[in-house]
């Protein structure tokens, strides 16, 4: 699984990712709906939408993504049904929340130094490894995935990664 998390790659890097996620945190409600309506009637593969709920159900998206501090797992299951949601995790603790409160994914990290997040202090192979096998649910890694670092991700137990520039 490979996820893509950004505005404007797009269609481009569908055919390296398993799904997509629409994340454009600095875009207005319509640009989001409107590119979110592009992608998932052009997308060979399923579309997420970053914490936006709302525009995930109007564009006909595969499901949502939330970052660790946005809405409860459970109220977006409230409004999405049995689409998907996928929660942003940066802990143990949050992955183990998220999956008992009924995420079908988390997303992990940063693992390495991630130029997207400069603030976050990267947690560490071994912190992705722990969290993969504690979860049975699946994680995959962010921050910093290289072409390189790809295999190190799937012996840590992760099922796949996410990724920004890795796309672009």
């Amino acid at each position: 699984m490979a996820i893509i998390t950004s505005a404007g790659a797009g269609i481009k890097a569908a055919g390296r990712a398993t799904i997509l996620q629409l994340r454009a945190a600095q875009a207005t409600a319509r640009a989001i709906e409107k590119e979110a309506s592009e992608l998932v009637a052009m997308s060979p593969v399923p579309i997420v939408v970053s914490s936006r709920c709302d525009i995930a159900l109007a564009a006909g998206a595969a499901g949502v993504n939330l970052p660790e501090s946005d809405i409860p797992v459970e109220a977006a299951r409230g409004l999405v049904g049995e689409r998907l949601v996928g929660r942003s995790v940066h802990s143990l603790e949050s992955a183990l929340r998220a999956q008992g409160a009924g995420a079908d994914f988390v997303i992990f990290g940063p693992v390495w130094a991630s130029a997207s997040h400069p603030d976050s202090p990267p947690v560490g192979i071994a912190a992705l490894a722990e969290v993969a096998h504690a979860l049975a649910i699946p994680v995959l890694a962010i921050g910093g995935v290289t072409q390189e670092r790809i295999a190190q991700c799937h012996e840590a137990g992760a099922a796949g990664y996410a990724a920004i520039r890795f796309f672009e």
